[in-house]
């Protein structure tokens, strides 16, 4: 299988000569630990779902990261968070400017709660995503952009049911009560059926039988383990009645046509979630850029109670928005810009540069406008955009 440089080793490759821990959090199987292995391939690599080890760190955790050989990776640290201290007081005795320690996690807050109580200041934090169009434009909504499929051409399908199962049997067990994995597999097709809707819990709980506390619970579980993305709703005194609850996207478009049952990529066009996944795919882009540039992510759409919708709303600094309104098709029409344009007039205490992000076109290869201050771009141009 041949290596598909991420994006991200650029900021790892500057960090990990200012901090003593590198830690990489992300979903499972988004290619954290070859990334690592890669960037570092003389590292001594510990994974941390091996019973065998993960009983000797729980009878003797000193012993432990004293037999360790640096420079280490540590895969999965979430699920041994009481070596923690043990490295902190490994990295205060030695006193190492540069990585020794690389750290991954697909639980965020198993992880970062130990992170913030005993890393703080000794570790650089970091976010991978599966791969983006950036990264390889075998990445499509329909594809997905998990690096086992990108690169070992594994069967679309076939890859899914067998990460789908250990999800559930893994992750899901191992930080939940959740016993009835049938209704949960449901609730899982149930929220990729609203990928790009706000968020209706009440809605979601209906039809599955089960409680509104249990699917802000399991939602909880879903973001908790990158699964799913929430994007809130951009606030500011705009003199409008503005919604509240977030819309809701999956990590991986691939993943999220798998639930709904899609096994080509002509059925899904076809589709009424063609548009929905294809918003999805924009958002998914839009948070790797800012991940993969080291930030932080900040995303967020804009919907008053009347229904007039910006699909996107990106702080860029300095009182300055990216306003991104989603079209799945190829033809871009002037009217395409109107929500964009009727925010532009709302928020004028802000700059603002705003895109209609479409799908790719031979007749539509560079940035259009399509009306004073709208321009229309490919998808692909995002990062040009944004960074």
């Amino acid at each position: 299988m041949s290596y598909l440089p991420r994006i991200l080793e650029k900021i790892l490759k500057t960090k990990s000569k200012e901090f003593p821990v590198l830690i990489l959090t992300g979903p499972r199987r988004s290619g954290k630990t070859t990334l690592l292995q890669h960037f570092v391939p003389k590292a001594f690599y510990y994974l941390l779902e091996d019973m065998d080890l993960i009983g000797r760190v729980r009878s003797d955790p000193r012993s432990f990261i004293e037999d360790v050989k640096l420079p280490a990776i540590l895969d999965e640290i979430q699920n041994a968070p009481e070596l923690l201290n043990y490295i902190r007081t490994n990295v205060d005795v030695s006193g190492a400017k540069k990585t020794q320690w690389f750290l991954t996690g697909s639980q965020e807050p198993a992880l970062m709660k130990g992170v913030s109580e005993s890393m703080a200041g000794r570790a650089a934090i970091f976010h991978l995503l599966p791969l983006s169009h950036a990264e390889t434009t075998k990445v499509s909504t329909f594809t997905g952009g998990f690096p086992e499929i990108i690169t070992k051409g594994k069967d679309k399908n076939t890859w899914y049911r067998s990460y789908v199962q250990t999800y559930l049997e893994r992750d899901i067990r191992a930080i939940s009560s959740i016993r009835d994995l049938v209704t949960f597999r449901r609730f899982l097709a149930l929220v990729a059926s609203r990928a790009g809707q706000m968020l209706n819990k009440t809605e979601i709980a209906s039809p599955l039988g089960i409680s509104v506390p249990t699917v802000t619970e399991w939602l909880n579980i879903l973001e908790a383990t990158h699964q799913i993305i929430l994007v809130p709703p951009f606030f500011e005194n705009f003199g409008k009645r503005l919604v509240k609850s977030p819309k809701v996207y999956f990590t991986d478009t691939g993943l999220a046509a798998h639930l709904l049952g899609f096994e080509t990529e002509q059925g899904l066009m076809r589709s009424t979630f063609w548009g929905p996944l294809f918003e999805n795919f924009v958002a998914t882009e839009i948070v790797k850029t800012q991940l993969n540039a080291g930030k932080r992510k900040e995303l967020y759409y804009f919907r008053d109670r009347p229904g007039f919708e910006v699909d996107f709303v990106i702080p860029s600094g300095n009182r300055r928005l990216i306003l991104f309104e989603v079209k799945a098709s190829k033809t871009i029409r002037p009217n395409d810009a109107l929500h964009l344009l009727h925010l532009q007039k709302s928020i004028k205490q802000y700059k603002t540069n705003s895109f209609v992000v479409h799908l790719p076109s031979q007749s539509l290869k560079h940035i259009t406008a399509l009306q004073a201050g709208v321009q229309a771009i490919e998808y692909e141009k995002i990062p040009e955009v944004l960074l």
